[in-house]
């Protein structure tokens, strides 16, 4: 599944490998690689493989899940889907608390100690999803760790959702799309090296 959800990426052009003109994450981290999860839900072929793959993960890493919740914006499309895929509840957290009406952060019913998996396209750094994760708890959730779709491996991440006492799950990873399309000619070995030097620095 790991492959099969990467070579969806690949092929649906999501994963941008431009390491002569690097990209700037939200985070502030220049990257040879940037991955747009946003297009999956353009291409239906990858959207069903994606999903399918979402919903498989999600069962067999959190059977006793009793709600998603999507991180805003990305991760709410992916809630929905899987949420009535599997007759779940779905709601979303947002970045910070609205300005107006009810001034909510969380939309969705959110009950006391009910078992919750946040939903995410990508995890790089991991801060804004695991800010999500908080938000819930603090709301009385019980939240039992995170699934994406991909995850670019880095140490801070995984320091971070460590230090914060929660888990993630990815259907896929950087290591496997860097692989994945080194073997199908989306780049060269010499990029494939490259990348994995990237990853490795941060």
């Amino acid at each position: 599944m790991r492959t099969k959800a990467a070579k969806a990426l690949l092929d649906t052009g999501a994963v941008f490998f431009r390491p002569e003109e690097p990209f700037t994450w939200a985070s502030g981290i220049k990257s040879p690689v940037y991955t747009d999860n946003r297009l999956v839900l353009t291409s239906p072929e990858a959207r069903k493989v994606i999903e399918e793959g979402l919903i498989e993960l999600i069962k067999k890493t959190y059977p006793d899940a009793e709600a998603l919740f999507g991180t805003a914006t990305a991760g709410i499309p992916h809630a929905a889907i899987a949420g009535y895929a599997m007759d779940l509840p779905m709601g979303y957290v947002r970045s910070g608390a609205k300005d107006h009406g009810r001034a909510n952060r969380i939309e969705g019913r959110v009950q006391e100690g009910q078992k919750v998996v946040v939903m995410e396209d990508l995890i790089s750094t991991g801060g804004s999803c695991i800010e999500a994760a908080k938000a819930l708890q603090e709301a009385g959730a019980d939240v039992l760790g995170v699934i994406c779709i991909f995850t670019y491996n880095l140490s801070k991440s995984r320091d971070a959702f460590a230090e914060a006492g929660f888990e993630y799950h990815s259907l896929t990873d950087f290591d496997c799309v860097v692989e994945t399309a080194a073997e199908t000619g989306y780049i060269s070995e010499d990029d494939k090296a490259q990348l994995k030097e990237f990853r490795d620095s941060l």
